[in-house]
């Protein structure tokens, strides 16, 4: 659960390289290394300046916010969507908030000199990475919304519908504990929310796994935040 195998993957795997014009893959391939994540690998902690660009292909990462007492919940999920590491496309060092890998997998990284020379050089890719800024921004403003006015187990089914979107299959390593952690609430709570969607015949959950059976019905029970997120 804690280690992905090494597999040599595609980078164009991950949506963003795979919009790169030919020109900047040229100038990026040399420079792109496949790298093994872990769970519970730190990419880069808050208030810490990256010193790459992942460009997750089948790896999942959660942007975590922390507390000074240590509570924490995640605002946005990365995978193979997009990239951890957009302070640099916004022109600042530090990063606001812990980049937690959840799902281990592979990615991509650029070290962080390449990426803003090539932002230095405007054009499409400076254009798609303030895109997909703009993209995590939404889902950072509709996390916060969600988690004030909406219950468990509808943030419980837009969360797993978020991994679901970012994962080759239907199964999903994740434990009820490191959900509740996810989500910012005590992990009775989770494991009571995640109970009643098995018995509907929704989800099937056992030890570190969580199986989803019937999409459809997870979208229906989820709230209007995760269908806004995709959109």
């Amino acid at each position: 659960m804690n280690a992905a195998p090494h597999v040599v993957g595609d980078p164009h795997r991950n949506q963003l390289l795979a919009t790169l014009p030919d020109a900047t893959w040229a100038r990026w391939q040399p420079l792109v290394e496949p790298v093994d994540l872990r769970v519970g690998q730190v990419l880069c902690d808050s208030g810490s300046a990256p010193a790459y660009a992942y460009f997750p292909t089948t790896a999942i990462v959660s942007l975590v916010c922390k507390t000074l007492d240590g509570a924490s919940a995640e605002i946005a999920v990365v995978g193979k969507d997009g990239v951890v590491g957009l302070s640099l496309v916004m022109g600042g060092n530090a990063m606001t908030s812990e980049a937690l890998v959840h799902s281990a997998g592979q990615a991509y990284r650029l070290r962080s000199r390449a990426v803003k020379s090539e932002l230095a050089r405007g054009g499409p890719v400076l254009g798609a990475l303030l895109r997909y800024t703009l993209a995590v921004m939404a889902q950072v403003t509709l996390t916060a919304a969600c988690n004030r006015h909406h219950s468990i187990e509808q943030q419980l089914c837009r969360r797993l519908l978020l991994a679901l979107d970012r994962s080759p299959s239907d199964e999903l390593v994740m434990t009820q504990r490191l959900m509740s952690t996810l989500l910012g609430v005590r992990r009775e709570s989770v494991t009571a929310a995640a109970r009643r969607l098995q018995q509907a015949g929704v989800i099937r959950c056992r030890r570190g796994h969580i199986t989803v059976l019937d999409r459809h019905r997870l979208e229906q029970r989820a709230c209007e935040c995760y269908l806004a997120a995709r959109q």
